[in-house]
């Protein structure tokens, strides 16, 4: 085994590619060369190091140095100074304050335990770290049935919004008789200001696949499919290479590891419809059609893809899954709270000082979210409000920020953890123009299947812009409740659910600023 006195790791994602990362990484390897430090210094790419907005960025171990927003003319003197002379160019530097309320290390992190850490394009780096031994372990010496108990055991729910409970989800299709049974991955995030789950895929694809498995494994499917948006071309190269590297194992394929149990994964792309986040839009889709939402029942677990018994479940769940069959359903429920066992990936945007990704236990509260994780706000500005859940979320004031994020007391606010964004807004953001930035979403991607959805997210962008314009009246904004909630009882799918969350949060809470455009 061969040692070096550091390692560093660079952050290979969409943003940092975007950012010239493979160009600043050629430099850096030939800069260490031409100073004979190749040989002690070993660079590593890996997924995103957790931080947005920091162009390119690096860690160097093991004293845990962040290097952001570098340039290629920095190179040259990172290498002179930090790795030949032991003095770290500091003008270039992430404070390490905030290094450390980010916890890069963060020990009880399930989903995103590997990712900014290994290689994601490398199966023996994803098998060093415990990487597909769940898998082993189900295949060798647990039934189907066994399997499926210990994710019900466990707790764990769904993770992209709705919160359903994951095992029970399974059951519904675990004892069906049919020739065929499929897993279905929802990777298709339509949401603004929604990426947690490019960045799980970006930086531990095979931890993705081995949930897949497990799933597969549990209701007796022998195919797999991972719908993903098309935009997310990074994601999904990674995805082939490591579906790729699983056949080539033995893991995917016929009678692996010689159970007789036969399973592939394959990867259909999406055309960016947000619709298409609904489970039967998405089926729609990925079978060719137009993605338009089906009416229920029959549910997908019944008749899905194809009219075959379907599990449809979000990345970030099945991510999970893995760790739960590793380690056993005792182990996950002791991460999170009564209820809602486990973690969750946050997203955390806007004026807070250190912007970024972050998993936390279940029931942390969004304020320790953002003072911890985030850095708390930027200097000078105060605390005004947090978007929680994405567009189809909330908006929370600062009387909200001791409120534990989970499902259960998200549900006393009438708010939810929705898509895992957060975004932090100071007194300078004016909610008026959020509202419309969200009611102009939600109109351009109603399908128009159905008339409440399709006439009513018109109606609604037609009064907030009203507003925005200083051509509002104040009875507007009862009209804008009273719409919303009949689109919530009436809407087809969740698409025209879902304007109710912000449209009654916002005015509810924030009613001086819609006044304040009124007058």
């Amino acid at each position: 085994m061969k040692f070096y006195r550091s390692h560093i790791l660079i952050g290979i994602d969409d943003a940092s590619l975007a950012a010239g990362v493979k160009e600043i990484e050629a430099i850096l390897r030939s800069e260490l060369q031409k100073n004979n430090l190749s040989e002690e210094i070993n660079i590593l790419e890996t997924g995103t190091l957790g931080l947005f907005g920091t162009g390119v960025s690096l860690m160097v171990y093991p004293e845990q140095t962040a290097y952001v927003n570098l340039q290629k003319s920095d190179i040259a003197e990172i290498v002179e100074e930090h790795f030949l002379k032991g003095r770290p160019v500091h003008r270039l530097i992430l404070d390490n304050t905030l290094v450390r309320k980010y916890d890069f290390n963060y020990k009880r992190r399930i989903v995103l335990n590997n990712s900014g850490v290994i290689d994601p394009e490398n199966i023996d780096e994803y098998l060093g770290t415990g990487g597909y031994e769940a898998w082993e372990k189900a295949l060798t010496s647990m039934q189907p049935e066994a399997v499926l108990q210990e994710v019900k055991a466990s707790g764990l729910r769904g993770r992209g919004g709705a919160g359903f409970p994951a095992g029970l989800k399974w059951s519904f299709t675990a004892p069906i008789k049919a020739e065929q049974k499929y897993v279905v991955v929802n990777a298709d995030e339509g949401e603004p200001g929604t990426f947690k789950d490019r960045l799980i895929m970006e930086g531990d694809p095979h931890k993705l696949l081995e949930g897949v498995m497990l799933c597969a494994y549990a209701i007796g499917a022998s195919e797999g499919y991972i719908y993903i948006r098309g935009e997310y071309k990074l994601c999904i190269s990674r995805l082939e290479k490591a579906i790729e590297q699983a056949r080539d194992y033995g893991i995917l394929g016929k009678n692996i590891f010689g159970s007789g149990f036969d399973l592939d994964i394959f990867i259909k792309i999406g055309a960016g419809a947000y619709v298409c986040g609904e489970e039967t839009a998405l089926i729609e889709s990925m079978e060719g059609n137009r993605g338009t939402p089906r009416s229920k029942p029959p549910f997908p677990g019944v008749a899905g893809a194809w009219q075959m018994p379907t599990v449809v479940n979000n990345v970030e769940t099945l991510a999970n899954v893995p760790a739960i069959i590793t380690n056993g359903a005792a182990w996950f429920a002791e991460h999170g709270v009564e209820g809602c066992t486990g973690t969750k990936v946050y997203t955390i945007m806007g004026d807070v000082r250190l912007p970024g990704l972050c998993e936390v236990d279940m029931g942390t509260t969004l304020r320790t979210i953002i003072q911890q994780y985030a850095g708390g706000m930027k200097e000078g500005k105060a605390f005004k409000a947090a978007l929680v859940g994405g567009a189809a979320g909330v908006f929370l004031n600062d009387q909200r920020l001791d409120v534990k994020m989970d499902y259960n007391s998200l549900k006393e606010y009438a708010a939810v953890l929705g898509s895992g964004a957060i975004l932090v807004m100071s007194h300078s953001a004016d909610m008026v123009d959020m509202l419309w930035s969200v009611l102009r979403f939600f109109r351009h991607e109603s399908c128009g299947k159905c008339i409440p959805c399709a006439k009513g997210t018109q109606l609604l962008y037609k009064l907030i812009d009203g507003i925005r314009k200083g051509k509002g009246k104040e009875s507007d904004l009862d009209e804008m409740i009273r719409i919303s909630n009949g689109m919530l009882k009436s809407s087809f799918c969740a698409l025209g659910q879902s304007p109710c969350m912000p449209i009654n949060s916002a005015i509810t809470n924030f009613r001086e600023d819609f006044l304040a455009r009124i007058k």
